[in-house]
């Protein structure tokens, strides 16, 4: 399987509590990861390796934002964007001019944050700041609907495109896994 069926999420990094809810992850039946936002990860992974867990990603970033200051990019000559919102969440699809996708994400708003997820630019559109286009509609987009600070959590591939845009790291977040689980590519 190239995903999680169940993700557990650890908002307290102390030994003793990872260890449980470690235990817990091995216990489940489906495919689980165990999540862990941290600013202490080489003490965090120690304790998720020894309580019978492999680590699958140490690379991604916890992210915030003011929203009111993300800088807004114009979109470029040969595309269009299309937002909709449905429920508080925000959907941007940045399109070719020949209605192939370009570029696309989403977030979801909850009191005063919006949460962005599956930025994604397809490969023959990179390098045109579609990301950025992508980010600057969902930072309005949000605003609207009452969020005031944006939040992510970044792969390594988008980080860069993040602190560009004025994103800083909050913390470190780990996802382990059973002894068996691949993480996707």
């Amino acid at each position: 399987m190239n995903s999680r069926e169940i993700e557990l999420f650890a908002f307290d990094d102390r030994a003793e509590s990872l260890a449980g809810i470690a235990a817990a992850a091995l216990r489940e039946e489906g495919v689980t990861w165990l999540t862990v936002a941290t600013t202490q990860p080489e003490s965090v992974v120690s304790v998720l390796k020894a309580a019978g867990l492999i680590m699958l990603q140490q690379s991604e970033q916890l992210m915030s934002v003011d929203l009111h200051k993300h800088p807004r990019s114009p979109v470029p000559a040969g595309y269009r964007a299309e937002t909709t919102v449905d429920d508080d969440v925000v959907y941007v699809q940045v399109l070719a001019d020949d209605g192939s996708d370009a570029a696309r994400g989403h977030a979801g708003v909850v009191g005063g944050y919006a949460s962005a997820d599956k930025i994604l630019t397809w490969p023959d559109h990179r390098r045109r700041g579609l990301g950025s286009v992508v980010m600057g509609i969902l930072a309005d987009a949000a605003i609207e609907l009452g969020a005031e600070t944006g939040l992510l959590v970044g792969s390594t591939q988008g980080q860069q495109l993040y602190q560009m845009l004025g994103w800083r790291t909050e913390a470190t977040v780990l996802i382990a896994a059973p002894p068996g689980t691949v993480y996707p590519q």
